[in-house]
């Protein structure tokens, strides 16, 4: 007597299902639900007026990839008055809060020490080099280094998010980063991290080695000092934290270390006599003044801003993505994303010929 087909498992009745025009149904996994519980946070951005198809849709990309099951709110800052123009097109792109703010004309002019006449003899003497002859240059980069953090609007906030115009988001995240931050204690945390142009900081070494002697008790045990330096301090290698995209704890930067170390970079003036950027300020604050285990590279954020991409090669993760892996500039030798990986004791990067060869 013959046995009886076994039954069909349940498994395959989980398979893609087609209908009756022979067509694959695939079946797309429920969306996220509503969180239980939100950081206190906030993205954050720049900007200028004429900024407002850029601005909009990094927003709308934001809200795409993430923000619309959060609803964390927006502070959009400007040097000059927002237009009625420039609000409207921003208004639409989400539910969440936004708020307008005007930067304090005291965070956007020369400080008391500093020589107009000088600043502008260096401006003209580094006209060749990026950003190099612009002045509105130099008071962003001053700004972003030690005040949008302590702005009025961004006060009330432990952590943000900083976005900027025309930058793209191109994986969907089911986690909340903020969050993220918050229940595993980091401090700082990046996508992009390249080696910055020497010619614009010749100085910010030798000026930060002053603050190492003058405060070494704001240095932190396990620092990240090897990331940054070669040679245990004596010069800096300039890898640094691509500042376009940041998360961080306000928190920090508006304490004593992270406050000290501005105010020491700041009365040496390079922000006018050279042409010193945020982001090697922000990423050598964070390397000699956090433990190394409180700065974080988040790989699962794909994310371009010209001309350079961060997109994940791990399968489960490109399955969220629209991004091209073989783009991923953390990939390459000058990248310094997998030397911070291996300091950090933490899994390096997966290439995409790793996974489909």
């Amino acid at each position: 007597m013959n046995a009886a087909p076994p039954k069909e498992s349940k498994k395959k009745a989980a398979t893609p299902k087609r209908d009756q025009k022979n067509t694959i149904l695939i079946q797309k996994p429920l969306p996220p639900k509503p969180p239980t519980r939100r950081a206190n946070a906030a993205f954050v951005m720049l900007v200028r007026n004429s900024d407002g198809q850029g601005a909009r849709s990094a927003i709308r990309q934001i809200e795409d990839r993430f923000n619309r099951n959060f609803q964390y709110p927006y502070v959009i800052l400007n040097d000059m008055p927002f237009t009625e123009e420039f609000k409207e097109l921003i208004r639409p792109m989400s539910k969440a809060d936004i708020t307008f703010g005007l930067v304090p004309r005291e965070h956007w002019s020369y400080p008391e020490w500093i020589s107009p006449t000088k600043a502008k003899e260096a401006r003209t003497a580094m006209a060749d080099v990026l950003y190099g002859w612009s002045e509105s240059y130099r008071h962003m980069c001053r700004y972003q280094s030690g005040f949008f953090f302590q702005h009025e609007a961004m006060l009330p906030f432990d952590y943000y998010w900083r976005i900027e115009p025309d930058v793209e988001y191109s994986c969907d995240l089911d986690f909340d980063p903020f969050l993220y931050m918050q229940d595993n204690n980091k401090k700082y945390a990046f996508t992009v991290s390249l080696p910055e142009y020497m010619a614009t900081i010749p100085s910010l070494w030798n000026v930060t080695k002053d603050f190492m002697d003058k405060y070494p008790h704001l240095l932190a045990e396990n620092n990240a000092l090897d990331f940054i330096s070669d040679d245990g301090g004596k010069t800096y290698n300039t890898c640094h934290f691509w500042s376009n995209f940041e998360i961080a704890d306000a928190r920090w930067m508006r304490g004593e270390a992270y406050q000290q170390y501005f105010e020491h970079l700041d009365q040496a003036g390079g922000f006018f006599y050279e042409r010193w950027g945020d982001a090697p300020v922000h990423s050598i604050a964070a390397a000699l003044l956090l433990p190394i285990d409180q700065i974080h590279f988040f790989k699962e954020i794909g994310y371009f801003h010209a001309p350079f991409y961060n997109c994940p090669a791990e399968p489960e993760l490109q399955a969220k993505c629209h991004c091209d892996p073989s783009r991923n500039v953390n990939r390459e030798r000058m990248s310094c994303t997998n030397r911070f990986l291996e300091l950090a004791g933490e899994k390096g990067m997966v290439f995409p010929e790793e996974v489909f060869d």
